[in-house]
């Protein structure tokens, strides 16, 4: 469904209607801080208005703070963020430090579509209709009957998380060869608060930590706003390069090396690629090497096949920390999610979990418990797998004839594609027509013009995607 264009017969001018259609993008973030709004010409061609409409409702968003104006370079959107403007305010001259990605939040908030919206290519999460609402609706009326609801909602739940989910963790875990007793099992508000409170337990503001690249463009955000600095890892379809992740941290001095490295071992984001065996035994050397802790985030690891192998299984999670939850493949809401570390490490976990979020929901973390112990998660799962290798072939057949290139081997969830052009311009241009991507710049810790964007394999399977990239790239 294609974004209406201006009308000439509604009750305000067209000046107003296109201040309002950025200004609500803007507000909404789906157009980041820092990002430099259509040219004049190029604005007034794709929404059908002179050039002298577009000028005038710049200049409304330039009285309305909402953008600034460069010399010779044209108008770029301002942080409108409340915090962010009380910050300016109390501090005119920021000190420097990393730039976050900061179109990372608007990738998130894409997420927060109304139902029946159309397919959003950019987004990280699988169709609503692929995940089995009546298996949810069971599991919570099983684990909620007779006396059992009042124990599960109106005391705190265990500091740890739900013994019986643990258990059942414990015995998942086993399945994919990483040894955690349930007492080295702690649950969380999903898979980024693992990763936030492993963070804050091992790091302090100001120390650094080594990434991939690409990678996820929320982790880079996340690090940034705690006050890390981070090295970017190049990463390459076996893993990451090893030698330049030598020469990072041997290039810091010894009190700014870095003691963490954040990755993905199992169908990395955004390229799909999965370590290598060996390329992971001396990734693990090096690390032992040079006492770095690791975290292994395996949020999309239930799409891989279980013989992939895992940093944490090798290492027995002895500087490793293991980290997933269930929201990309069970109840994106529900927000349960978990990590596994070593005995000497967890107890320090849970303090940081108690002061940042005390206890989590007991009632759900039993509901994905009983689907768990009852096999249920794991048909889900391979039903899931069945649907998801047939929507790649899809698109890939697709995307391939329209003439776009894989710039790696299609699998997983994701897609990495190269389209020809500047991928930060083509979202902008998609937008107007209603298809929210995720420009390759978002998943470089350093943002940059690139022809690369990650896809999603279940939501781009039309043919009318792949007509509107083409139409937007020979527009633009």
């Amino acid at each position: 469904m294609n974004t209406p264009l201006l009308s000439r017969q509604a009750h305000t001018t067209l000046t107003d209607q296109l201040v309002g259609r950025f200004a609500e993008r803007i507000r909404q973030r789906l157009i980041a801080p820092g990002s430099r709004l259509p040219s004049v010409r190029e604005c007034a061609r794709r929404h059908g208005v002179s050039p002298h409409t577009v000028v005038a409702a710049y200049d409304q968003l330039l009285a309305q703070g909402l953008v600034e104006a460069r010399r010779q370079r044209g108008f770029f959107v301002r942080d409108v963020h409340p915090a962010a403007q009380a910050s300016a305010a109390a501090e005119p001259a920021p000190r420097a430090r990393p730039t976050a990605p900061v179109s990372a939040t608007a990738l998130v908030r894409g997420m927060f579509q109304p139902p029946g919206a159309q397919p959003m290519p950019g987004l990280g999460t699988l169709p609503a209709e692929w995940l089995d609402l009546p298996m949810l609706a069971t599991a919570l009326r099983r684990v909620s009957s007779g006396t059992q609801l009042e124990a599960l909602s109106l005391r705190y739940g265990e500091p740890a998380g739900d013994s019986r989910l643990r258990q059942a963790l414990s015995a998942r875990l086993a399945e994919i060869g990483v040894p955690a007793q349930p007492s080295q099992i702690v649950t969380t508000s999903g898979a980024i608060h693992a990763l936030d409170i492993v963070t804050r337990t091992l790091l302090r503001p100001g120390d650094t930590v080594l990434v991939d690249e690409p990678g996820w463009s929320v982790e880079y955000a996340r690090l940034t706003a705690l006050g890390m600095r981070m090295l970017p890892v190049p990463r390459g379809d076996d893993g990451p390069d090893l030698a330049a992740m030598a020469r990072l941290i041997e290039a810091q001095k010894p009190a700014d090396r870095p003691r963490l490295y954040v990755t993905v071992s199992v169908l990395h984001n955004p390229t799909g690629a999965s370590l290598s065996l060996g390329h992971a035994h001396r990734l693990l050397q090096l690390a032992q090497a040079h006492d770095l802790h690791i975290i292994e985030d395996d949020t999309y690891g239930h799409l891989a096949p279980a013989h992939l192998p895992r940093l944490s299984a090798l290492d027995g999670l002895g500087r490793t920390v293991y980290v997933s939850g269930f929201s990309k493949v069970l109840a994106p809401n529900w927000r349960v999610g978990y990590l596994a570390a070593s005995p000497a490490l967890v107890e320090r976990v849970i303090d940081t979990k108690l002061l940042t979020s005390l206890t989590t929901p007991a009632l759900l973390e039993q509901a994905i418990a009983h689907c768990l112990e009852h096999g249920l998660l794991r048909r889900h799962i391979e039903r899931v797998i069945q649907r998801l290798d047939a929507a790649r072939a899809r698109t890939v057949r697709v995307a391939e004839s329209a003439g776009f290139r894989f710039a790696a081997p299609p699998r997983g969830l994701f897609g990495w594609v190269d389209v020809g052009m500047d991928t930060e311009r083509l979202s902008h241009a998609m937008l107007d027509d209603g298809w929210f991507l995720a420009p390759g710049s978002l998943f470089f810790a350093t943002p940059r013009p690139t022809p690369l964007m990650r896809i999603n394999f279940a939501t781009t399977q039309d043919p009318r995607f792949w007509q509107a990239v083409e139409r937007a790239r020979r527009g633009t």
